[in-house]
């Protein structure tokens, strides 16, 4: 199970992936500074989904759900269905 710690630590990666500075991918997302260490510390305990959803876009990702077991998403899976039908 994923854990609000982990979701914290891989946005933490995200962002560094991204080659961003917190204050960087605040600008972006409009949000402050300060709530990007706040969500990658859990300084409140606590994350916001919009907020995440907004600074993992900021940063060039999604954020899918996906099922327990399966590494693919039904996106994922119907992009390659199109791509097969592709001459």
């Amino acid at each position: 199970m994923t854990t609000l710690s982990d979701v914290a630590s891989m946005l933490k990666t995200v962002r560094r992936d991204a080659g961003l500075s917190q204050k960087e991918l605040a600008q972006r997302a409009g949000v402050s500074r300060t709530t990007v260490a706040r969500m990658e510390t859990l300084a409140k305990g606590d994350m916001s989904v919009s907020v995440l959803v907004r600074l993992l876009e900021a940063a060039g990702y999604n954020l899918k759900l996906v099922k327990f077991g399966h590494v693919r998403t039904v996106e994922d899976i119907l992009a390659e269905q199109r791509q097969g039908d592709t001459p």
